[in-house]
């Protein structure tokens, strides 16, 4: 049985992300009006599977931000891209991209990783099913529906007294007025 489990260069690629979007960013950078913190979008190498946005915005990734010194940083995912929110760009260049980078490596190595083992699960299952299958087709197949009396004749393993009585019991009948026709040659 030849299973096909579902592989792709999304499920082979990491998430990461490619560079900043320079269109989301404030008119006044680098000037006296540039604001302190403001919000980055950075695009994904790839699309986000949807058990990877989930971790992206769940706990565990803010509790990680927060443990590395970025507490108020908040991230959402809009299509193909991270918005990274209270945040500048000279925080992402010092330690904040690295954080996200590697936060989003364990992410699809995690989800990975589940998903693999749920192909082999799956796999594991179809064997299982398909021997199962084999098994009572097998069964069934070993069923014949014959007469008592020449059943004996069907197994390979019925010795040859119960062929020779087989044998006298239609001499016997033969003898007794019934039709030449059913006599054994």
């Amino acid at each position: 049985m030849d299973t096909h489990t579902r592989t792709s260069d999304a499920h082979s690629a990491t998430l990461g992300l490619g560079s900043v979007l320079l269109a989301s960013l404030p008119a006044a950078l680098m000037t006296e009006a540039a604001p302190d913190r403001y919000t980055v979008e950075a695009v994904f190498t790839r699309r986000p599977e949807k058990d990877e946005v989930a971790e992206i915005l769940g706990t565990r990734t803010r509790d990680d931000l927060g443990s590395a010194g970025f507490p108020t940083v908040e991230l959402a995912v809009a299509d193909r891209r991270l918005v990274i929110a209270n945040t500048n760009l000279e925080e992402l260049r010092d330690g904040l991209a690295a954080v996200i980078a590697d936060r989003l490596a364990a992410i699809s190595t995690k989800i990975h990783e589940k998903q693999d083992a749920a192909a082999i699960r799956f796999e594991e299952a179809a064997m299982r099913e398909h021997t199962r299958t084999a098994a009572v087709t097998a069964l069934a197949e070993s069923i014949t529906f014959q007469r008592a009396g020449s059943a004996a004749r069907a197994r390979p393993d019925a010795t040859a007294a119960a062929a020779s009585n087989e044998d006298e019991q239609i001499a016997g009948w033969s003898s007794e007025g019934g039709h030449g026709r059913y006599a054994r040659p």
